[in-house]
């Protein structure tokens, strides 16, 4: 190659290249944003596992920003109450929340679907729906023009306990007349079979059970539980807790700061949230056996839930949700979609899984 044509190609090069440059600095200076968000949650310090979801949330995010992106999660109560995280985050007086949407289905019964529904779906059949069967862009259309919010699956306990009871409940009968710490469309179950139910934010159920406040209380399973020293003021355990079968905990962010964040960062919101969803069930899934053991050990009597209780619960459900929707349309049409998904799922999880899980745990 000639001397002078190698220059004149160089040069071009170098043209383009500092052009290329002009035009890529505005992504790149973007990109490196630096933003620094305060995050509300609906839990103590002390329960390190659905605390621990907003950290890892936070954490993730962190780390994939290589420090430019800093969330800090703080405790019920310090930003906003623990039971009104989506009103903080939907008002702008906190850009994002974690929480579980079933505190506010008095908003809408929708926002029950993202948490939990009595006799709902399996921690895998939820996940599946979020992810694969439309029902996150169903949620999150409603939120959006709802609340001015987008929310991710950022957590999850699995299958949770059924409560800590004063007394024995061995009969429909039983159930009336008593007060019971329960939140979301459960209460409104057990409200329809005579229960007093009240919504008391996680770190004062101790105090309500040792007080007197309420007869019983439901929080979420043997590791949080024994945790809160629940078994100190209540000795009967009951399982299965029919109301929440996989609760999905969320992120929750207000709809313009989702909308001023890099492209870059709103995908690092997604993935970090997914991992949250992951961590948060393998912390349960890890912990939950060791701590039940501590409990036995401790004296606590575990109680299944006679069938006749089980089947009334069945019966209020189908009620409420029949009942919701002849009233709302917005639950009426994301319900039916999910309650489509969870009856084609029910056909594999009832056939295979149902089958394998019966012979692998049917001797506990």
């Amino acid at each position: 190659m000639k001397r002078r044509t190698f220059l004149s190609l160089a040069a071009k090069a170098t043209a383009a290249g500092a052009a290329s440059t002009v035009f890529a600095a505005p992504n790149i200076i973007i990109a490196q944003r630096n933003i620094r968000w305060q995050m509300a949650t609906s839990w103590p310090v002390s329960l390190d596992t659905i605390f621990g979801g907003a950290q890892i949330f936070a954490e993730r995010v962190a780390a994939m920003t290589n420090g430019r992106f800093q969330i800090t999660p703080e405790p019920a109560g310090k930003l906003a109450p623990a039971l009104q995280v989506l009103d903080a985050v939907q008002q702008g007086s906190v850009p994002c929340g974690h929480t579980a949407s079933y505190y506010y289905y008095g908003k809408s019964p929708v926002t029950a679907l993202g948490t939990a529904i009595p006799f709902g779906m399996t921690l895998r059949q939820q996940n599946a729906w979020l992810y694969e069967g439309g029902g996150l862009k169903l949620l999150q259309d409603f939120y959006r023009q709802k609340f001015g919010v987008i929310q991710f699956p950022a957590g999850n306990t699995g299958a949770q306990m059924g409560g800590w009871f004063r007394k024995e409940i061995k009969t429909v009968d039983d159930l009336k007349g008593l007060k019971m710490r329960i939140p979301g469309l459960g209460g409104q179950v057990l409200t329809r079979l005579g229960v007093t139910v009240q919504n008391i934010p996680g770190g004062e159920i101790f105090q309500a059970l040792q007080t007197g406040t309420v007869d019983a209380a439901e929080w979420v399973g043997p590791y949080d539980d024994e945790k809160l020293g629940l078994f100190k003021v209540a000795k009967f355990y009951y399982y299965p807790g029919w109301w929440e079968p996989a609760p999905t905990l969320e992120v929750e962010i207000n709809l313009r700061e989702w909308e001023r964040l890099p492209k870059e960062y709103q995908e690092v919101i997604k993935t970090a949230a997914v991992e949250a969803n992951m961590g948060m069930m393998a912390r349960y899934d890890a912990r939950n056996a060791a701590a039940l053991k501590k409990l036995r050990d401790a004296g606590v009597q575990l109680r299944q839930y006679p069938k006749a209780i089980i089947d009334a619960a069945k019966k209020a459900a189908d009620e409420l949700y029949a009942e919701f929707s002849s009233k709302d349309a917005d639950f009426r049409r994301i319900f039916a979609e999910w309650k489509k998904f969870k009856e084609e799922t029910d056909s594999w999880f009832g056939l295979n899984e149902y089958a394998m899980e019966s012979y692998l745990f049917g001797k506990m």
